[in-house]
Formats: structure tokens, C-alpha cells, sequence
């Protein structure tokens, strides 16, 4: 299976299965949340590859990560994040922003002014063995000899037992949260497991882009995107969110095509309505019964993920 699951660079990573609230235990470790988007990086000595959730080549995008293989000891697939840095915080928009370029020019601007880093959580294979039936405790620590840290790839760390003062800390840092881990957990792809579990300071879930609405009696620069999500291939009305009508991510949306027949079983009054292709991330407080969201916030399009999977279960982990 080694060279193989290299070779064929097809996999999809271990997913979070659980959402909790702030813990201490001694079978766990605890990992900040990197506000990013999640990729594998496969690295040798011929080179780098980077892959996100659905597979998609990511190195065209983040070229300046085009040398991180040189960093690392034997060859190897590592399961991280890719991250944009701004004024010392991870910006999930500005990673993001970058996902959905397409001009070279553009993209080599953005990799000068905003350069992404790789940041490391575990390791799926090494030196020519797939490693994902080990223990997380002995995935940790062959991670962290499989490379050599600098400014383009980086290694995450972690804290045993103390998720309690950690949650706390990444609070008051402003951060996104933290994730506890099993300390036996092994690595299953493409399944998502209750051994990892998501401990947010503001909640977050991915919703259809079903339509938007030019703000009336308001700024020029505000819309509202229109949200939905899936039961048994329906739609349904999730509420909308506010967003700057000066962003890329709202020209990508107003580009679509427009389809004023959406089964959507609530609409707007004065809305566009298009095809339901595009997935936005929002974060917000608390979430009503019926819809709708308290203090949202939009946070950006996301191209690693299908409109298919954007249902109601993903309020239950």
C-alpha cells in the first residue's frame, strides 16, 4: 500500500466528527484551530504536491510553497493547513481569496504581498510506509523528525491533558478554537470521527449560495447573500448575511447564473436568485429552530467543498 497511496495521490483526509465544549483529560492532546483550509502536502525529492479536500491541485494557487520538499528528510504525505498570515493572525479570507484565482499575475502579487505557510498536524505516510494504523502519539513524533521547519512550513503544537486553560487562552488570543484528540486515535480517510473534536469560541456552518439583495436606504457597498441547505435534495431558507459589494467573493457571486425558478421554500422579496453552486462559510452566535442566524457574519467562498454537503447534520456534530 506505501508507494502506492503516494503515488496515486488520491486521498481524502480524517474529518471532525464531534463539536464540544472546553475540556481536560489526559487520553487527549489539544491543537489550536488554524483558521485556513485544510490540504495534504506530498513531499519527496522530486517535489511538492498539494492536494485539498477534494483534491484539487493547490500549489498553482500558493506557489511560493513550491520548495517546501527540500525541507523534509524522507518522503512523505503530511495533513495540515494552508494559511495566510496578516498583521501576525491567520486570515481565512485572504486564503480563500487566493483559492478562487485563476490569473498567474495576480496569484504571484498576492504570494509577495500575503505568503501562505504549510502548518503540519500529522502524518498519513513516511519513508515509504503508510503510517495511518499507528497510535496519534506515534504519528506525532515520527512528524516531528519527517521535516525541518522554516518560514514556508511549519509544525503544529500541542498540549496534553489542559484543554480548559488552552480553550481559554486561544479566547483570548482571538483565535478560531482548539481540537482535542484522542492520544490513540488512528487515521481513517475520508470519515469523519467523534475522536477528534472541534471546541469553537464562534460557531461556524457552510451554507448554499442560493441568491443575493442590493441593500435599500444603506451604503452602496452593502448586499445580503440568501443561505440554504439541503434536506433529501430540497432547499430550504437559512436567512441571509451582510456583505461588502466591493469584494471579489460577491462578484464571483453576481457572475452566476441567474435562476429566478430556485426551489427554495421561502424567498425574499426584490432578491436574485441563481444556480446553487457556490458554498460560503458564516460564523455566528446561535442559530434559530426555524433558520436564521444570530450575529452573523459571512467569512468566504469556499472552493474544497460541494453544495451536496451542505445539510442540517452539520449542526449535530
Amino acid at each position: 500500500m506505501g508507494s502506492d497511496l503516494f503515488t496515486s495521490k488520491d486521498i481524502r483526509p480524517m474529518l471532525i466528527g464531534k463539536t464540544g465544549t472546553p475540556f481536560d483529560h489526559p487520553d487527549y492532546i489539544y491543537e489550536l484551530k488554524l483558521d485556513g483550509e485544510r490540504c495534504l502536502a506530498y513531499l519527496d525529492r522530486n517535489g511538492t504536491e498539494l492536494r485539498n479536500k477534494r483534491n484539487v491541485r493547490m500549489l498553482p494557487k500558493c506557489p511560493e510553497l513550491s520548495e517546501i520538499h527540500k525541507q523534509a528528510k524522507k518522503s512523505c504525505i503530511l495533513d495540515g493547513e494552508l494559511i495566510v498570515f496578516r498583521d501576525g493572525m491567520p486570515d481565512f479570507h485572504e486564503i480563500q481569496r487566493r483559492s478562487l484565482m485563476s490569473d498567474h499575475f495576480k496569484i504571484g502579487l498576492a504570494a509577495k504581498k500575503y505568503p501562505a505557510t504549510f502548518t503540519a498536524f500529522d502524518i498519513l505516510y513516511y519513508d515509504s510506509r503508510a503510517v495511518m494504523d499507528r497510535p496519534l502519539t506515534e504519528r506525532r513524533k515520527l512528524l516531528e523528525q519527517a521535516f525541518r521547519e522554516n518560514e514556508r512550513l511549519a509544525l503544529s503544537r500541542y498540549i496534553e491533558g489542559e484543554g480548559v486553560r488552552f480553550f481559554q487562552l486561544a479566547k483570548e488570543m482571538n483565535l478560531e478554537g482548539i481540537v482535542a484528540k484522542k492520544k490513540d486515535s488512528r487515521y481513517h480517510p475520508d470519515t469523519r470521527t467523534k475522536e477528534w473534536i472541534k471546541i469553537k469560541y464562534m460557531k461556524d456552518a457552510d451554507f448554499v449560495v442560493c441568491g443575493y439583495m442590493i441593500k435599500e436606504n444603506e451604503e452602496r457597498n452593502a448586499a445580503s447573500i440568501i443561505l440554504g441547505l439541503y434536506n433529501k435534495h430540497r432547499l430550504y431558507y437559512q436567512g441571509h448575511v451582510t456583505i461588502g459589494m466591493n469584494r471579489s467573493e460577491f462578484a464571483k457571486i453576481t457572475a452566476q447564473k441567474r435562476n429566478d425558478d430556485l426551489p427554495l421554500d421561502k424567498k425574499e422579496d426584490h432578491a436574485v436568485y441563481i444556480e446553487p453552486e457556490l458554498v460560503c462559510t458564516v460564523t455566528y452566535m446561535e442559530r434559530h429552530k426555524k433558520g436564521g442566524l444570530r450575529h452573523a457574519v459571512f467569512k468566504g467562498l469556499r472552493c474544497d467543498k460541494n453544495v451536496s454537503e451542505c445539510g442540517f447534520e452539520q449542526f449535530d456534530r
